[in-house]
């Protein structure tokens, strides 16, 4: 981490299984139990990703392998009817692939899997070659950053850039990934700014902003008067009355 910004490239898992397009059914599902993978990425002959097999693709085979389609798997099952008869990895994969690039945010990782209901991602370069694999549980390896480390992150890259280069007033406290910001600010605007960006450093959970303005006062504040000032107004004006 060392308080950079935490991407794919710093979780993903660089030793890949790959298929080309014409990896035999039998070959794929022996190096899906080999490795083990549920899914794997498929490469063309320059390397490219260009779908994904995964066990799904697979089960049709077994499912429709009787020959007992039916009209109901004829009109909506019509994809896995193909598969069934499929034989090799370009006629098996899901295409174009959905992946992700070394550079992308693990939150960008996270809403991909998440909209398309993937495990995992293969990571491809710009020219589209594989790069690694990322996954459900590599995305949560930042969860298992260290405290300390995350206070020391919050309290540079928060603290210091809003606040100012000593802001002694603020106390930063992480337990659990839950950080904790409490004290006195000179700017109010920028509170709800700090919450936002803590909660944004690799490996937090959540944000506690126990943040406040600074002591108002009202010899300073015509529109605050403090509480004596407007007793003492409330007690002169029914004497004149």
């Amino acid at each position: 981490m060392n308080g950079t910004p935490t991407v794919v490239k710093d979780v993903m898992t660089r030793r890949v299984l790959a298929l080309r397009i014409g990896a035999a059914f039998k070959d794929i599902v022996k190096a899906m139990h080999g490795w083990p993978a549920s899914a794997l990425p498929v490469l063309d002959d320059a390397g490219v990703v260009v779908g994904v097999v995964s066990e799904a693709d697979l089960l049709p085979k077994e499912e429709y392998g009787d020959g007992d389609i039916g009209r109901y798997g004829q009109v909506s099952h019509l994809a896995e009817v193909r598969k069934a008869d499929a034989v090799t990895a370009g006629e098996l994969m899901t295409a174009p692939a959905v992946t992700v690039t070394p550079e992308a945010s693990l939150a960008h990782a996270a809403r991909i899997m998440a909209r398309n209901r993937v495990k995992r991602l293969p990571v491809v370069g710009r020219d589209g070659t594989l790069k690694g694999i990322v996954s459900r549980s590599d995305l949560l390896k930042v969860f298992l950053r260290d405290d300390k480390d995350i206070a020391e992150e919050v309290r540079r890259e928060v603290v210091v850039r809003l606040f100012g280069t000593h802001p002694r007033a603020i106390r930063v406290e992480v337990h659990d990934g839950v950080v904790t910001l409490a004290g006195r600010v000179h700017t109010t605007a920028l509170i709800p700014l700090a919450a936002r960006l803590a909660r944004s450093v690799a490996g937090v959970v959540d944000v506690h902003c126990e943040l406040a303005g600074p002591p108002r006062h009202p010899d300073l504040d015509p529109d605050l008067p403090d509480a004596d000032r407007a007793h003492g107004l409330s007690r002169s004006r029914r004497h004149q009355t």
